[in-house]
C-alpha cells in the first residue's frame, strides 16, 4: 500500500531536476518506451492481417517488449536510485511504496512493464491453445493493454511531476512532451477500439458509443493539466498523423500470408483503417473552452460531452457514406481496398455495405443517448482527473 507524504511547495521547488534547463534522460526514455510500444502494436496487428502469427519472435513483438523493458529499466533506476539516495531533496519529490521511494510515475510504469512482460508467455500459450486470433480483445491482449496503459500513464505522471516543478523555459518543453505522451494514449485507446470503429459501422450507434467511451477522461484530463491552448487538437492530431502515415507507408513493404485460410489476395503489409475524425470535435472543444472554463464543472462536462458527440456524428456520418459507397475512396490515400487475408468475402467491410447494428430506430436513439451520457460522464471524470494531475509534484 502506498503512502503519499505531502510536501511544502518550497521544499518541492528545491529539487535540482526540476530546476535544470535540460530535460532529464528518463523523461526521454519514458516517451521513447511509449513510442516503441505504440509502433510495435500497430505493426503487430498489421503483421497478423498480412502474414499471420508465424512466431512469437516477430520484429513487432520484439519492439513491443523492448518498450516494456525500457519502461521497466528507467522506472527501476529511478526507484532504486531514489530509495538509496542520501539527497533529501530527491526523497522529498518522491512517494513511498512498500518501503521504496521514487516518482509516482516510475511506480506506475514499473507495474505496467511487469504486466506487459507477463502477458507475452500468456499470449504465446493462448495462441498455442486456441489458434489464430479472431478478435483484438482477448485475455492476454487485455493484460497487455493494461500494461501498456501503465507505461503510458507512468510517462504522463512522470512528465507532470517534472513540469509542475519546472521554470518557464523547461516547462514549455515538458508541456510538448506531455502532449506527445497524451497522443500515444489516444492512439492506444483507438487501437483497442478498432473492431468497433471500421467505416462500415459509422452509421450504427455502437460506433459513437465506443469512440466516446472514456475519450473525455484522456482529452480533458491531460489537456487541462497541460495548460496548452490547443492541447485536445494536438493530441488527436498526433493520432491522426500517425495513423495516416502508417496507412500510406505500410503497403510499400511486401508480405504474404503464411497461415490459412486465405480469402483475400495480399502481397504487401496491410495497414489499419483510416483514423477516426476525432480531431474535429477536439478542435471545436479547444475553440469553446476559453468561454466555458469558468462555468460549473458539471455544466462544462455537459456542454463538452454533447458537443463531442454531435460534431463526431456530423463529420463521421457523411464521411462514412463516402468511404463505403464511393469508388473515389478505393485508393492508396483512403485505403478502403485494404483487407486482411483472412477476411471472408461475405463480411460487410469487404462487400462495402454498412453493418446494421441497430434493430429499431428506438434502439438507435437509445444507444446515441448512452453515447451522450457516456461523453458527459467521461468528461466530468477527466475534469476531476486534471485537477489532481495539475497538483502532481512527485
Amino acid at each position: 500500500m502506498s503512502t503519499l507524504t505531502a510536501q511544502a511547495p518550497s521544499q518541492i521547488a528545491a529539487v535540482p531536476s526540476a530546476r535544470t534547463r535540460r530535460i532529464p534522460w528518463f523523461i526521454w526514455a519514458s516517451v521513447a518506451a511509449a513510442g516503441c510500444i505504440v509502433s510495435g502494436v500497430y505493426w503487430d496487428i498489421s503483421w497478423h492481417q498480412s502474414i499471420g502469427r508465424d512466431t512469437f519472435w516477430t520484429p513487432a513483438h520484439l519492439l513491443i517488449q523492448f518498450g516494456a523493458v525500457l519502461g521497466g529499466f528507467y522506472a527501476a533506476w529511478l526507484i532504486f536510485s531514489t530509495s538509496f539516495s542520501r539527497n533529501p531533496a530527491a526523497k522529498q519529490a518522491s512517494v513511498n511504496v512498500l518501503g521504496f521511494r521514487g516518482p509516482m510515475g516510475a511506480f506506475i510504469a514499473a507495474w505496467g512493464g511487469v504486466a506487459m512482460i507477463v502477458s507475452a508467455p500468456f499470449d504465446n500459450w493462448w495462441h498455442d491453445a486456441y489458434g489464430l486470433d479472431v478478435k483484438i480483445i482477448s485475455p492476454p491482449h487485455t493484460l497487455l493493454a493494461i500494461g501498456i496503459a501503465g507505461i503510458m500513464w507512468g510517462s504522463v505522471i512522470l512528465i507532470l511531476g517534472q513540469m509542475n516543478r519546472a521554470e518557464a523555459g523547461l516547462r514549455r518543453r515538458l508541456q510538448l512532451l506531455l502532449l506527445c505522451a497524451g497522443g500515444f494514449i489516444i492512439i492506444q485507446d483507438m487501437i483497442f477500439k478498432l473492431e468497433f470503429t471500421n467505416r462500415v459501422v459509422m452509421h450504427s450507434a455502437i460506433f459513437y458509443v465506443v469512440v466516446t467511451l472514456g475519450m473525455g477522461i484522456f482529452l480533458e484530463g491531460i489537456a487541462r493539466a497541460s495548460g496548452h491552448r490547443w492541447a485536445r487538437t494536438a493530441m488527436t492530431g498526433f493520432y491522426t498523423v500517425v495513423f495516416l502515415l502508417a496507412l500510406w507507408i505500410f503497403p510499400l513493404f511486401p508480405a504474404q500470408p503464411k497461415l490459412g485460410p486465405v480469402y483475400q489476395h495480399v502481397d504487401h503489409m496491410v495497414p489499419l483503417h483510416l483514423p477516426v475524425l476525432i480531431v474535429v470535435p477536439a478542435f471545436v472543444l479547444d475553440l469553446i473552452f476559453p468561454r466555458i472554463k469558468d462555468w460549473n464543472k458539471w455544466a462544462q462536462a455537459a456542454i463538452e460531452g454533447i458537443i463531442f458527440v454531435v460534431v463526431l456524428i456530423a463529420v463521421c456520418w457523411p464521411f462514412g457514406t463516402f468511404l463505403v459507397e464511393s469508388q473515389a475512396a478505393r485508393n492508396w490515400f483512403f485505403g478502403t481496398q485494404e483487407f486482411a487475408y483472412f477476411l471472408d468475402p461475405a463480411v460487410p467491410s469487404v462487400r462495402n455495405v454498412f453493418y446494421q447494428g441497430d434493430s429499431t430506430r428506438a434502439m438507435f436513439f437509445l444507444k446515441m443517448g448512452i453515447a451522450v451520457v457516456g461523453g458527459i460522464l467521461s468528461t466530468r471524470i477527466g475534469i476531476a482527473w486534471s485537477a489532481w494531475m495539475s497538483r502532481v509534484r512527485r
